[in-house]
């Protein structure tokens, strides 16, 4: 990796660079071995003509690999260190490349097509699912996030997010209108027969209070306040409170035991006109706001969610500082439990990968023009000299071919030519 424009040397290149040293040397023994076979076939025409056709081929082919060697050198750097035009080519033409590579992988490589299809490959959610099934991870994942969470709630008592989730839960609170919502849900009590469960209970409830000593006697002082002085010589009070008892009692067992008893008819007609009222007339919704309201504004609320807040801030903090792993322990359960359920239904996975897809698409969309600029950049900023040594290094030695080729191209060329030449002055 580029750092400040420099690269890192590996462990290859010292034996890529001598392997280039030598095919150097190779080319350019080359070179010069064409060259002297050209000298002395030129020396030696006289004595035979088949010279001709040595000194035609060594004078092409050290043409051909004078030619690529400048062509080679050329790329790299200015061949002898001369200013020659169209020379060094990478060198004088580093911030060119450099903007057309940005452009290049910004066109090509992050399209939205390419970038969405490539993806859509990937699995997200099976990884996920995978890295949370296992226990160790999900362990450390719990412990991380008990680590955060001190300062997570700090944070959030500090900077008033606190304050401002509880106004907007307030908020939300009073906005709503229970009114349709409590007779929806008493609606659906009565449907499934419910009520009747709680009918009983009412009457068992006020048999009991009923049956209670302080009760009766209560009700036999009323009685007895209410009665003639005669009446009251006889003891009437206790003979009128007792068959009151006892006319209760046998009423109240008579509707348990009779599912079909009128007065739960009448029960049922009173709770469903009830609920209709509840739906249909504004002052029951208005008496219930008024009600929701004077419940959210008594201050005992605000204690109790204050404690609340405080007793949770302290035990995230014990179990943060490792006084209690029961937290830990059920978050790494729970985020084993998230994992395998993640894995066990592919609609969520799709679901979630499909989530991915649109997000990362959406984000290199709109970071591709950053990328590009970053790569021209970071291009920009390499030290060239090192760059052209690092690229001569790793594919120098292909190059050094083309001279090879060069020569023995150039030499058939000329050859080629030479016998051509030959056979034309015999015509």
């Amino acid at each position: 990796m580029a750092t400040g424009g420099t690269f890192p040397v590996e462990s290859g290149d010292a034996q890529r660079a001598a392997d280039l040293r030598r095919v150097k040397a190779l080319a350019t023994l080359v070179l010069a071995a064409t060259f002297v076979l050209f000298i002395v076939a030129r020396m030696l025409m006289p004595v035979h003509p088949a010279f001709g056709f040595v000194a035609a081929f060594a004078e092409a082919a050290t043409i051909g690999g004078l030619a690529d060697w400048y062509a080679v050198v050329a790329l790299f750097r200015r061949p002898l260190g001369l200013p020659i035009p169209h020379t060094a080519i990478i060198q004088g033409n580093q911030d060119r490349i450099a903007d057309k590579l940005g452009e290049f992988i910004e066109t090509h490589f992050l399209e939205a097509a390419p970038v969405e299809a490539k993806l859509r490959q990937v699995d997200f959610a099976s990884f996920i699912a995978d890295w949370l099934g296992d226990r160790k991870r999900s362990t450390d994942l719990a412990r991380f996030v008990l680590r955060l969470l001190p300062e997570a709630v700090d944070a959030a008592e500090t900077s008033g997010l606190k304050t401002f989730v509880t106004r907007r839960v307030m908020a939300q609170l009073q906005s709503i209108d229970l009114a349709p919502l409590a007779a929806g849900t008493l609606r659906a009590f009565v449907r499934e027969g419910r009520h009747r469960g709680l009918l009983d209970d009412l009457l068992g409830a006020v048999h009991g209070a009923l049956t209670q000593p302080q009760t009766m006697a209560a009700i036999r002082e009323k009685i007895r306040d209410e009665l003639p002085t005669l009446l009251k010589l006889y003891r009437t009070d206790k003979f009128l409170l007792n068959k009151i008892v006892a006319s209760a009692t046998t009423f109240f067992d008579e509707i348990r035991n009779d599912p079909a008893h009128p007065f739960r008819g009448e029960f049922d007609r009173m709770v469903l006109s009830f609920v209709d009222r509840l739906e249909t007339e504004p002052s029951y919704g208005a008496r219930i706001a008024d009600l929701k309201r004077d419940l959210l504004a008594r201050p005992e609320l605000g204690a109790l969610l204050q404690t609340v807040w405080s007793n949770a801030r302290s035990f995230i903090a014990g179990s943060a500082s490792g006084e209690s792993s029961l937290l830990q322990h059920h978050l790494a359960d729970l985020f084993m439990k998230a994992g395998a359920t993640l894995a066990a239904d592919a609609d969520m996975r799709a679901e979630i990968n499909q989530g991915f897809v649109m997000v990362l698409r959406s984000f290199i969309a709109d970071q591709k023009s950053g990328v590009s600029s970053f790569i021209s950049d970071q291009v920009k900023a390499w030290d060239m000299k090192q760059l052209l040594t690092l690229i001569e290094i790793n594919i120098g030695r292909d190059l050094q071919y083309i001279r090879f080729n060069g020569s023995l191209i150039g030499g058939l060329a000329g050859l080629v030519l030479y016998t051509a030449e030959v056979l034309l002055r015999l015509l």
